[in-house]
């Protein structure tokens, strides 16, 4: 017979709500909150029970597991009088899915620890899409025991889950991915633009070039959202400046220089400024056509 949990969650934005209905269709017994009710309200039809505090869903789980927006949010909700930390069981796990900066994860695994608690950083790569189809890649850092025990909870959010090495480990791993999209996506819409430009069918050119050495994610998940304009978020822009400035100033601290990053970078803000920060990514191909209007 399976074994089944009674797993709090924080955080039911636009990937935080299917990830965590999957726990729920996996049969383990949810504690959800997020800052506003009614973002919990499909969960809670489906089954999930509602709990006032984050320190009021710690008490009442096995597993907290947060998904939230930036690494201050994190802070807040596992530091605040009425935070995770203040209600968390002995021997429970503390999962932060955020993607979040390596050094607050090296904080958060210490004060689990202070609480007889275990941690992990968990981030995850696969948009709205993966966490919808509960396909999403997860990198995690922490103790090898306490990935163990979380495994069978995160096969029902992904289907890529690997342990990295200690505390942070995880964060970094999905810098590097951060580091590698920032870049292709730059890359995607140039591509679609000069496509365009050129009179070709933009869609035809995906269906072929996605097919090449050039495929990827951004060119073969997101290229048809662009062509259809449909700039809705499956990867808010504002939560991908916040990545590439986690990236750029851990880098920074190894003494790395990286040019391309930063280049990215400075478009990303741009977009963000334009008044797009709630959009999704691929809104970069709006924002480079204008810029080749003038």
């Amino acid at each position: 017979m399976k074994k089944t949990f009674t797993v709090g969650w924080l955080g039911t934005g636009v990937m935080g709500e299917p990830m965590a209905g999957h726990l729920l269709d996996a049969g383990h017994s949810l504690i959800v909150h997020t800052r506003t009710r009614s973002k919990a309200d499909s969960l809670i039809a489906q089954g999930a029970e509602w709990a006032n505090s984050p320190s009021e869903a710690a008490e009442r789980s096995d597993f907290v597991f947060t998904m939230l927006g930036y690494p201050q949010d994190v802070e807040r909700i596992y530091c605040a009088e009425d935070g995770v930390f203040a209600g968390c069981r002995t021997n429970s796990v503390l999962i932060d899915m955020t993607t979040s900066n390596p050094d607050l994860a090296k904080r958060i695994a210490g004060k689990a620890l202070e609480r007889h608690a275990q941690a992990l950083d968990a981030p995850v790569s696969g948009g709205d899409i993966g966490a919808k189809n509960g396909t999403l890649a997860i990198m995690c850092g922490g103790e090898k025991e306490t990935f163990d025990r979380v495994l069978p909870l995160f096969r029902s959010i992904g289907d890529k889950i690997e342990l990295f090495g200690s505390s942070g480990s995880g964060q970094r791993v999905k810098m590097a991915n951060q580091i590698l999209i920032a870049s292709t996506m730059v890359g995607t819409v140039e591509a679609l633009l000069y496509a365009e430009r050129a009179k070709l069918d933009p869609s035809r050119v995906i269906g072929l070039i996605g097919q090449g050495a050039a495929g990827c994610w951004s060119i073969n998940q997101l290229g048809p959202r662009m062509v259809e304009s449909d700039w809705e978020p499956g990867f808010f822009v504002k939560h991908f400046v916040k990545d590439m400035g986690i990236a750029l100033d851990d880098s920074k601290r190894m003494g790395l220089n990286l040019r391309g990053l930063a280049l990215a970078s400075e478009f990303y803000e741009r977009v963000e400024k334009e008044g797009f920060a709630d959009k999704g990514t691929q809104i970069l191909l709006k924002v480079l056509r204008k810029m080749n209007e003038s």
